[in-house]
């Protein structure tokens, strides 16, 4: 008889390229709804770029925006993960693992600290020493914290996940103070590595997320999973000034940081 332990673990991996954020959140709920209809299923990974958009945690303080929101700035969207407030653009690498933690470690406090493994592992294959900061969250090169984790989870199903700025354009975690920490800069790859890019990065990235939660990745075609979750979904602009976009939400396990 095989033994259990011996059979390794399978996480299905969607490259999706470019990605509006909020179609890839919409995304993650729908992957989270199945794995709590049936917890059988395959551990998920999407990786994805985002075009310019913040998110908000649900309990952030809209004091760390810089700006009124509005048709002249990226689109903020408040969510269901826990911590303040963060900016995606292209140029970063994002990862939204879907596990099920019963399969791996129900500790969210564990899981966290195995995102970060996977990004300091990422670094380090670039000649880069990531760093941790005790009661911080993400993971920092020579002082400038270079990638953002936030997470959530629902019977220990997980969604949201992690941004590697490798190459992005900074200016605009400018008009906010990101994750809520004022006396941190952001940093990305490309302040070390000038040539690099997301195509050079991501598939170390995805190797060593394999590793650290020893996986077997299959590569799926995005097509097919767009193809299962074809519900509309709405536009990515702000509802009124002043105001900032969500959904229907409730959380049961988040953060961030």
């Amino acid at each position: 008889m095989t033994d259990p332990k011996s059979v390794p673990k399978i996480c299905d991996l969607y490259r999706l390229q470019t990605q509006p954020y909020v179609r890839v959140w919409d995304l993650q709920k729908a992957c989270v709804r199945d794995r709590k209809t049936n917890p059988d299923l395959r551990d998920v990974m999407l990786m994805v770029e985002h075009p310019p958009v913040y998110t908000l945690g649900q309990g952030a303080d809209p004091n760390f925006v810089k700006f009124q929101p509005g048709p002249d700035h990226p689109p903020i969207w408040r969510v269901e993960r826990g911590g303040e407030v963060t900016y995606h653009c292209p140029g970063q690498v994002v990862g939204y693992p879907i596990l099920n933690l019963r399969r791996h470690r129900p500790d969210l406090h564990w899981y966290l600290r195995q995102l970060e493994a996977v990004i300091i592992g990422t670094l380090a294959s670039f000649g880069l020493q990531g760093d941790r900061i005790p009661g911080l969250t993400g993971v920092w090169v020579e002082g400038r914290k270079v990638a953002a984790i936030g997470i959530k989870a629902s019977r220990w199903i997980t969604m949201h996940g992690f941004a590697l700025n490798v190459c992005p354009d900074l200016s605009g975690f400018e008009q906010i103070v990101p994750c809520g920490i004022r006396d941190r800069a952001v940093g990305s790859m490309a302040q070390w590595h000038p040539e690099i890019t997301v195509a050079m990065v991501q598939p170390v990235l995805e190797q060593h997320f394999a590793t650290v939660f020893q996986f077997e990745l299959l590569v799926q075609p995005a097509d097919a999973l767009w193809a299962r979750f074809p519900s509309p979904w709405p536009s990515p602009s702000i509802h009124s000034a002043g105001s900032f976009c969500h959904n229907d939400a409730k959380d049961d396990g988040g953060a961030r940081g």
